[in-house]
This record gives C-alpha cells, sequence and structure tokens, in this order.
C-alpha cells in the first residue's frame, strides 16, 4: 500500500466530515459520520496491505511499542496540517488501525454549548473538575475549549498531561506546559508528581485511568491547584463511585471525605444526533459542590446525588434527564434517543406520557 493512498484517505476524512477512519482486514476504508459508519469503496484491505499501512503510521519506536504491547496510539499530522489521534493495534495476530481526527478549529465553550455554571467552575482558583462520558462524547474538545478559556482569559500557568496530545495551545494571557505521556515523560503518575514541582495552577489530566493517577489528583487539588480531569463514567452519581470504587475498601471512607472537600464541580456530556439528522448534539448534567452533596459523599449516599441536583437547579444544576426532556422539547433530538441515553429510563418515559 503506497503512502499516497493512505494520505488521501485522511484528506478525504477531512473533507467529508468525518471524525474517524477505519482500516481493518478484510473490509474497505470505513468513516464514520456523525456517529454511522459508512464504506469508503468496493475494495477489502487485505492483511499485507494493512500491515504496510500500520508501518507506515508508526516511527520506529511505535512500532517496537506495537510489537511489545500489541497497541500503540500517537498523535499524527496529515498531509494539511491536520491532526489526528491514532490508535494501530493488533487483534486476532492482525494489524489494525483507527484515526481519529482532531478539529482544526478549536470550539469554544458556548458554540459546544456548555452550561454556564459548569464554564463558571473555571473561575476557581482551586478543585477538581471532573469532565467524564463515554468514548466518543466530546470530552477531550471540551476540555481543550476549558484550557483555552483559562489561557484567554487568566494569567495563569497550566501544564497538560497527555496521551498523546491532539490540540496544540500557544501560550495567551496564560503559560501552557504540554507533555506528552511515553515521548516528554513515561506515564501519568510520574507526570502528575513533577508537575506538582513545576508551579502550576492549573493541571489537566488526559485521563485519570489508575488509582496513583486518581490520588494525584485529589491531592492537588486540596493542596490549592485546579485540576482538569475525565474519566469514562456518565453522571455525576456514578463519576463519584467509579473514584471511590478504585480504592480498596479500608481507604474509602478517607476518599469520600477527600472527594466532599476536594470535588468542585462535575460535567458529564453525551453526543447524540439530532432529531433532523444534521449532525450531533451535546447533552450535558452539571453537579456543583454544594454541602449538600459532599454530605452524601462522605455518608456512602450518592445514589442521592441526582435528586440533589434537581432541587438545586436555581444554582445552575440539572440532571441529564432533564437536559434530556429539554432536548425533546426543544425538538433537537427524538424520544427514542432520549430513553436510549437515560439514566433511568422508566422515570423519563413516564415524564414524556
Amino acid at each position: 500500500m503506497s503512502a499516497p493512498d493512505l494520505t488521501a484517505w485522511m484528506d478525504h476524512a477531512v473533507d467529508s466530515g468525518a471524525s474517524d477512519l477505519h482500516l481493518n482486514p478484510g473490509r474497505p476504508p470505513i468513516l464514520r459520520h456523525h456517529g454511522r459508519l459508512t464504506s469508503m469503496a468496493a475494495l477489502e484491505l487485505d492483511d499485507a496491505k494493512c500491515e504496510s499501512i500500520c508501518r507506515e503510521l508508526c516511527s520506529d519506536t511505535q512500532w517496537e511499542d506495537l510489537q511489545r504491547d500489541g497497541t500503540c496510539d500517537f498523535g499524527l499530522a496529515g498531509r494539511r496540517g491536520n491532526r489526528f489521534r491514532v490508535s494501530v493495534l493488533r487483534q486476532r495476530g492482525r494489524l489494525s488501525a483507527v484515526l481519529r481526527l482532531i478539529p482544526e478549529h478549536l470550539l469554544d465553550l458556548k458554540e459546544i454549548g456548555v452550561p454556564e455554571a459548569a464554564c463558571e467552575l473555571l473561575r476557581r482558583p482551586r478543585g477538581l473538575v471532573l469532565v467524564t462520558g463515554p468514548t466518543g462524547s466530546g470530552k477531550t474538545t471540551t476540555m481543550a475549549a476549558m484550557i483555552d478559556w483559562i489561557n484567554t482569559n487568566q494569567d495563569r500557568h497550566i501544564v497538560t498531561i497527555e496521551d498523546p496530545i491532539e490540540y496544540y495551545h500557544s501560550h495567551k494571557k496564560g503559560i501552557v506546559t504540554q507533555r506528552e505521556i511515553g515521548q516528554d515523560v513515561p506515564d501519568f503518575p510520574e507526570a502528575m508528581r513533577r508537575a506538582l514541582r513545576q508551579d502550576p495552577d492549573v493541571i489537566l489530566l488526559g485521563e485519570m485511568r489508575d488509582l496513583e493517577t486518581i490520588s494525584a489528583a485529589i491531592t492537588a487539588a486540596e493542596t490549592g491547584h485546579l485540576v482538569l480531569g475525565t474519566l469514562h463514567t456518565t453522571g455525576s452519581a456514578r463519576t463519584m463511585d467509579r473514584i471511590i470504587d478504585a480504592f480498596p475498601a479500608g481507604q474509602q471512607a478517607q476518599i469520600r471525605a477527600q472527594l466532599s472537600v476536594s470535588i468542585a464541580g462535575v460535567l458529564s456530556q453525551l453526543l447524540l444526533p439530532r432529531a433532523d439528522g444534521k449532525g450531533r448534539v451535546a447533552a450535558f448534567e452539571v453537579m456543583i459542590m454544594t454541602s449538600a452533596i459532599a454530605n452524601l459523599i462522605r455518608k456512602s449516599e450518592t445514589a442521592k446525588i441526582p435528586s440533589s441536583i434537581q432541587t438545586s437547579r436555581r444554582l445552575g444544576m440539572i440532571t441529564l434527564d432533564d437536559y434530556l426532556l429539554d432536548l425533546i422539547k426543544r425538538g433537537l433530538i427524538t424520544r427514542d434517543v432520549a430513553l436510549d441515553a437515560a439514566q433511568d429510563r422508566r422515570d423519563l418515559e413516564a415524564r414524556l406520557g
């Protein structure tokens, strides 16, 4: 497989507004548009072609990582300067690749639709702000917009720890230091330890994927830093449970107490197909830490968090299901899409009548 073919496919992904390009043996190149998969051509890729493409995508170091670990992830610039997040992987002994297009235009928080209450969290001098949602829900784009807002409006030193770096930030009113896992620093825990010695005001963790990193993020938030992090959870209650469950049973009471004072807020988001078929629309849940929610976390009563959010709408909070209901009323999503995305399907169904 020659370089021009791969380059042409990447260009076509950009031109057609695709979010992802899939290259798998036994299938033609596949694009994802607004959540749906479509074939680019009738010609299927065979094993040899896929392996050739994967080798072409990887540097020598990345190829060694792939041979050793079965996967390698990295950022890559296309011919026109468009950036892709690339994952090359071995599956059933065969090589495949997924290239996710990183939007060239950095959206701002209003364009994304992030509720004002969540935006206000960025003004805080300290605390842990979590952006959560499943893969492909736009967490990285939202986090990049948050960093850009801080960088534009505040004179802060921002340290980002990413795997890989997706959006490049230039210095504005603030200073941005971006560190890539595997290239600039070995892993998230090591990067987090070092970040605390680099005079940060804001720390962005691309993913809170292990106990050591989660613990370091909580400690940094407690000791006077604004920490932005992501988790693959949906809803504030499940996010709290996910963090607490990452720790051994003997430490969970202590972590609940720490979370109750360190968490500033949680923004959960989903990307859902629009009712008119023209792209996708974001749905959000916003939790702002209050004394009532802090008490629920300490008492291990996280299941009551949605009720507390509902009764605190005047503070800018909203549950995901209430947001879905609003989207239905505005004609932006269908009933079926909302029900499939709901935290409590039966309750939302009853409210819809």
